[in-house]
C-alpha cells in the first residue's frame, strides 16, 4: 500500500507526497543530518537544524534558505478529517446542556473563580439530578440560566474565560 504524506512548507505552502515518489528521490546522506539532493538535474544541499520528530516539525535548510516543514501521515490525516486531536486538551469554556431539563440550582455568578471539579449548578432531568462541574480552573464570564429555568440539550448554561 502507498501511503499519502501531507506536506506543509512555512504554513503556506501544502501538498500530497507518496511513499513511492519519497523513494524515487535521488537522495545521499553526507553527514548526521545532511544531505546531497538531485532533483529535475539540479542538486541541492540539505540540512535538517531543528528536528521536532513527535511532531512531526522540522526546520530544514536546502541552499542557504530555511524552510518549516510540517509532515502528517495516513493516521494524522485521518484524525484531522474526523475533526479530533491528538495528544493535545482542548480548553473548554462552555457549559452546556446535557439533556433537556429544570435548573434546580446554580451555585456561581458571573466573576466567580472556580477550581476544576468545583460545583457550578444542577439540572433535573428525567427524575435525576445531575450536578455539573467545572471543567477547569477558571473565571465564570457568564450565566445565562437562573433557578427554575427549562432547557433544551446543547443550550449554553455557563461560559468560562
Amino acid at each position: 500500500m502507498d501511503h499519502k504524506y501531507k506536506v506543509k512548507v512555512n504554513s503556506a505552502l501544502e501538498f500530497e507526497i507518496s511513499e513511492q515518489e519519497i523513494k524515487a528521490l535521488d537522495t545521499q546522506k553526507t553527514s548526521e543530518n545532511h544531505f546531497h539532493l538531485l532533483k529535475d538535474n539540479r542538486s541541492f544541499s540539505a540540512e535538517v537544524t531543528k528536528p521536532d520528530f513527535l511532531n512531526r516539525t522540522y526546520e530544514v535548510r536546502i541552499n542557504s534558505n530555511i524552510y518549516s516543514v510540517k509532515i502528517n501521515n495516513d493516521l494524522d490525516q485521518l484524525i484531522e478529517e474526523m475533526g479530533l486531536s491528538l495528544g493535545s486538551s482542548q480548553q473548554v469554556n462552555d457549559i452546556k446542556a446535557p439533556m433537556p431539563g429544570l435548573i434546580l440550582e446554580v451555585n456561581v455568578s458571573e466573576g466567580d473563580q472556580v477550581k476544576e471539579g468545583d460545583y457550578l449548578l444542577v439540572l433535573e432531568a428525567m427524575k435525576m439530578e445531575n450536578t455539573l462541574t467545572a471543567p477547569r480552573d477558571g473565571v465564570v464570564k457568564s450565566v445565562t440560566v437562573s433557578k427554575s429555568d427549562t432547557v433544551e440539550k446543547n443550550q449554553l448554561l455557563i461560559e468560562m474565560e
